[in-house]
């Protein structure tokens, strides 16, 4: 067997997927983002982590069905291809690599801007080349390598928040430590209300609450290397609203609760800025450095799925052949290599605009990760008309709700896209879609037309 033809090892262990699909809804978009949510939409942020959350549900479900039907690393994009055809595979599969790259560009940006808070006479651009350096090579070796590292970078990440929520219900409830005095739930409507700047504020804040959620649908790149996936996924899938409730809602909840959001600088992570002021000994620093694993743990996720995408689009034909090629670790380097390669416009943005680039990469991203979750769904409900039609096996783990809930959820994403018009830095999101697709649709037509040719002599 060819290294081309070879398939990926099945060597991620069950605490690797439930911990991969933990970290995936942990990263820099709560840790960094939600600092200027919070300014801008108040306690009212709440509402829309939870919209954002029973939609995020409805898409998780959708794919925990798909999964369970044919579990293959592509995942999405094959999915997009069996059920909604060629075009709309190779649109998801690139759309999907290209929404990595770009978060990735966002996550070592927010390792540039926390190390400047140890470091602020190092330029912002050099911690993110370090970082990508060395994930990039961690991601060459075995997969069980990135299953490990995302393991322990993920376990970082719960046991901080969940020390917040405990630590923080013990501050409100018994009124100990600095905060005992003034910490309260009712600081979450004493201070200009629960909406305090209406549900304008809330609906706009939609762009970087989505993208805080971005990446739950990784477990769906893991499903080509996981042990056991029939049992392994369904129950990474289903934990998905109990994280969302916890590490979300309960986190935020009590940042707010516990320091009223007028007191929260947007320039600085709530995290950082509520475990200072509980007085505990070097909390800021200790967070700093869990906001950097937080980074550090989405910038090796988007270096893993990005080269499986590769490798899956190239195994279908839709990218250079020698991106279908396993190293001899059964690892797809060559999609590794490219990815990694792109990903340094992100070291490129923080020297050249180091004050905007998080905004822009952010709603950029978003673009591509909208395109997904909409796939998603549509491919799903294309998957249930298909198994009514006996065109389909019918999978045991099934999506409740479909296929109303598909189309309400697909509306929402629609009104994500148009929101991003609303304010002039994600707007540069709407000016890069337009350009994006199509240059996909013409590198689709040129893929075809030599398919085509040989289809006529």
């Amino acid at each position: 067997m060819s290294q081309s033809e070879a398939p990926l090892a099945r060597n991620l262990r069950n605490r690797h997927i439930q911990l991969i699909a933990i970290g995936g809804t942990i990263g820099v978009g709560l840790f960094l983002g939600s600092a200027k949510a919070i300014h801008e939409a108040g306690p009212g942020l709440l509402l829309a982590y939870a919209v954002g959350g029973v939609a995020i549900f409805f898409i998780m479900r959708a794919l925990g069905e798909l999964l369970t039907y044919r579990p293959v690393a592509g995942s999405f994009a094959t999915y997009a291809d069996e059920f909604c055809g060629p075009l709309p595979g190779f649109i998801t599969g690139w759309s999907y690599w290209f929404a990595w790259v770009v978060t990735v560009m966002a996550e070592i940006t927010a390792i540039g801007i926390y190390v400047n808070f140890w470091l602020p006479q190092v330029p912002q651009w050099l911690p993110p080349l370090i970082a990508l350096l060395v994930l990039y090579g961690a991601n060459l070796l075995a997969v069980r390598v990135f299953g490990e590292l995302e393991f322990w970078f993920a376990l970082i990440k719960v046991v901080t928040i969940v020390a917040l929520i405990l630590g923080g219900l013990l501050v409100i409830l018994l009124h100990v430590g600095p905060l005992g005095p003034s910490a309260r739930f009712s600081n979450l409507w004493s201070h200009g209300g629960f909406l305090p700047a209406g549900m304008v504020a809330v609906l706009l804040s939609l762009q970087i609450v989505m993208f805080a959620y971005e990446g739950v649908e990784l477990i769906g790149v893991t499903a080509g290397e996981a042990e056991n996936p029939a049992v392994v996924l369904p129950r990474a899938t289903n934990g998905i609203i109990v994280r969302i409730l916890i590490f979300y809602l309960g986190a935020l909840l009590i940042i707010m609760a516990l320091v009223p959001w007028t007191e929260l600088d947007p320039k600085v992570s709530p995290f950082v800025a509520v475990f200072g002021k509980l007085g505990v000994i070097g909390a800021a620093s200790i967070i700093n450095l869990v906001v950097i694993t937080a980074a550090a743990s989405s910038c090796n996720s988007g270096l893993f799925s990005t080269g499986r995408m590769l490798w899956t689009l190239a195994q279908r034909g839709q990218a250079p052949r020698a991106f279908a090629a396993l190293n001899a670790r059964q690892v797809p380097a060559a999609g590794i290599h490219a990815s990694a390669a792109v990903m340094l416009i992100g070291v490129a943005l923080n020297y050249l605009v180091p004050e905007r680039v998080f905004t822009i990469v952010t709603s950029v991203a978003l673009i591509g990760t909208l395109w997904t979750w909409g796939i998603i769904l549509i491919s799903h409900a294309n998957y249930r008309r298909a198994v009514a039609a006996g065109r389909a096996r019918a999978a045991p783990f099934r999506m409740p709700g479909a296929p109303l809930a598909n189309w309400l959820v697909l509306a929402f994403l629609v009104l994500v896209a148009v929101l991003l018009a609303k304010r002039p830095d994600t707007r540069v999101a709407l000016y890069v879609a337009p350009f994006w697709f199509g240059l996909l649709l013409a590198g689709y037509a040129l893929w075809r037309a030599p398919a085509a040719a040989a289809r006529t002599t």
